[in-house]
């Protein structure tokens, strides 16, 4: 089973604001926010047109982020591309297949 080491540096954050705020800023809009596991930053998935948190992990080299859609519970580790559930928290993270 893969797995990566990256998880056991991730923290169990929860986001301060819902919205992407450099996406606020351009007035644009996004579909679906994640956020880094290791700052927090808040930024728009790979569906939303400026791609935010993908730029926050080429930009900081913070390797893990998680979905903070409601009723999801998955990671992604950005390095290994491994997808985790993370419904227990990151310190009981599972690799999802």
């Amino acid at each position: 089973m893969k797995t990566c080491e990256h998880v056991k540096e991730a923290k169990d954050l929860e986001p301060s604001k819902h919205v992407c705020e450099e996406c606020v800023k351009m007035g644009d809009s996004w579909v679906h926010l994640r956020i880094c596991l290791d700052c927090g930053h808040v930024g728009c998935c790979d569906s939303s047109k400026n791609k935010h948190a993908t730029k926050h992990f080429h930009r900081s080299q913070h390797p893990m982020m998680r979905s903070i859609e409601p009723g999801e519970s998955w990671g992604w580790c950005f390095v290994d591309s491994i997808t985790y559930d993370l419904s227990r928290g990151v310190k009981h993270a599972q690799v999802l297949e």
